[in-house]
């Protein structure tokens, strides 16, 4: 039982930090393409 939960605890550290990982990226594509926007604009 205490194998089971150390596992499930293991699985769900790397699950939240590749999905933080992703989340970050996300953010910094969605800032380019606003720069990209406002330079358009100008």
């Amino acid at each position: 039982m205490t194998r089971l939960i150390v596992s499930a605890l293991v699985a769900l550290s790397v699950l939240g930090l590749s999905a933080c990982n992703t989340v970050h990226g996300l953010g910094q594509d969605i800032e380019k393409a606003g720069s990209a926007i406002s330079g358009a604009a100008k």
